[in-house]
């Protein structure tokens, strides 16, 4: 098309056209426009950081849904505490209490996640535990497994001695080992001794329960004890071997009262000058004999 027959195609348009003259003008149309124009830029800005905004929670969703799954999946971090010449108070994150006797270990997770919440004990403790039905609690000591909902218990399980012992203070305890899988239920002023070297597990009466976590307040009560289990808790209390040579002295009874701060050595005098035995100390420890 040549510029002539466009400018009369021009022409015919503008004669065609019905303008409504006089009606609009630059003058008091372009703020109108403007206006218009800013509010659409405002409009397009907003739905930018919208859908940044949006981008951004997405992806934080989807960090904290892979946490939580992390969370739940992946088992709990351990934690180990151990005593030496200490007795220590422990909380555990269900608020359970636990107190540690000297040379005792227990290992327990950083938080109960499982159906169970299941610690190991090493050497003695006293457990006072939060009631939990839906999530019952469970000592491992060695072979022994203890099971509580909720209650007080004490549990001697040093790697010396030749039985587990478990005293029940309150409440019930179900306790089993993995060689029957048959749970022994104790009331409480009850025992269940377990032999290591048998693989047996038995009830016993407790009548003096109560005396059996003295150490939890620093004493050693013996109430016509035998001799050789008077040796055993002070091997356990002191980390130090007491051992008797002659036999006939296993059964001799005795009763009295210490303190845990009070010396070995101390202790062992006062007995000798009480029963007439002698006792010496050896490369190892101490020994207990009688007099030549």
């Amino acid at each position: 098309m040549d510029n002539l027959r466009f400018t009369q195609l021009l022409d015919k348009l503008v004669a065609s056209t019905r303008s409504p003259r006089g009606r609009y003008s630059a003058h008091s149309t372009w703020p109108l426009l403007r206006q218009r124009l800013h509010a659409a830029r405002r409009r397009r800005r907003y739905l930018l950081w919208a859908k940044r905004i949006s981008v951004a929670a997405c992806i934080a969703l989807a960090f904290l849904a892979g946490w939580l799954i992390w969370q739940t999946w992946m088992p709990a971090p351990m934690q180990t505490v151990s005593t030496l010449a200490e007795v220590r108070t422990l909380h555990l994150p269900d608020g359970s209490e636990v107190t540690l006797n000297h040379y005792s270990t227990l290992t327990y997770p950083k938080r109960f996640k499982d159906k169970e919440r299941q610690v190991t004990l090493e050497g003695e403790a006293r457990f006072d535990v939060a009631r939990d039905t839906l999530h019952p609690f469970i000592v491992q000591a060695e072979a022994v497994r203890v099971q509580v909902l909720g209650t007080h218990f004490n549990v001697e399980a040093y790697k010396a001695d030749r039985q587990v012992k478990t005293t029940l203070l309150e409440g019930r305890v179900a306790v089993s080992t993995g060689q029957t899988g048959e749970a022994l239920i104790l009331s409480p002023g009850e025992n269940a001794i377990y032999d290591k070297q048998t693989g047996t597990l038995a009830h016993a009466p407790a009548p003096r329960a109560a005396d059996e976590v003295l150490w939890t307040h620093g004493i050693l009560r013996f109430d016509q004890e035998t001799l050789e289990e008077i040796a055993r808790q002070l091997s356990n209390a002191y980390h130090t071997k007491v051992r008797i040579a002659d036999d006939s002295l296993r059964q001799y009874r005795i009763t009295a009262t210490f303190r845990t701060d009070e010396r070995l050595e101390d202790i062992l005098d006062l007995l000798q000058e009480a029963t007439g035995f002698d006792c010496r100390a050896e490369r190892n420890g101490y020994i207990i004999d009688n007099k030549q």
